[in-house]
């Protein structure tokens, strides 16, 4: 049996909210760029122009906002994270991706490489707008969209995991939509910790 497209909790929206903390930096694609480092073989810097050399894929996916929205159908293109992966060859499995002013997010490295997950220039069929978090912003289609940073400028490799802003500001360390793991003091949250 297949689940419902739409998680427990979240309406369908058919705009596109925009939502982020602070205000919104001003990097040109010309002076765009990607560092990989940390626990990883091969460090990693890209520019806009070895970017967009690499090859592109593109997805549709739905969104789910952690504050209740859902936008179905959307399309991305950009660079796959598992290409990302594959050059950089990470020796940990938790990550930190980060953009401008402290900003951050953790990830674990299932998750950074799930199906259509991707660093992505454009939306739509169009280069990704400032607002929406360009010139190049995560896409993690499997988590509550928090997790799909805008206005990425590094992704660290850590050794163990570190809660990013949000995290620490009391939302979920995964924030899986269809486990409303929207906080910390849900249900599973609190369990998944007394395991540890």
């Amino acid at each position: 049996m297949s689940r419902p497209r739409v998680p427990p909790g979240q309406r369908v929206t058919p705009g596109f909210p925009i939502l982020h903390h602070g205000g919104i930096p001003a990097i040109s694609r010309r002076d765009w760029r990607l560092r990989v480092h940390g626990e990883v073989a091969e460090p990693v810097e890209l520019d806009w122009a070895g970017l967009t050399a690499l090859p592109a894929t593109r997805v549709e996916a739905d969104l789910h906002c952690v504050t209740g929205w859902s936008k179905l159908g959307t399309a991305w293109e950009g660079l796959a994270a598992t290409e990302l992966v594959r050059l950089a060859r990470p020796r940990s499995d938790h990550l930190l991706v980060h953009a401008p002013g402290g900003w951050s997010t953790n990830l674990t490295l299932a998750d950074f490489t799930a199906p259509g997950v991707l660093l992505a220039y454009r939306h739509e069929g169009k280069l990704l707008t400032r607002e929406h978090g360009g010139p190049v912003r995560l896409v993690v289609p499997q988590l509550y969209f928090w997790k799909s940073a805008k206005w990425v400028i590094a992704v660290e490799f850590t050794a163990t995991e570190h809660p990013g802003f949000w995290e620490k500001a009391g939302y979920h360390l995964r924030g899986d939509p269809w486990r409303e793991q929207r906080y910390r003091n849900d249900p599973a949250w609190t369990t998944a910790r007394r395991r540890r």
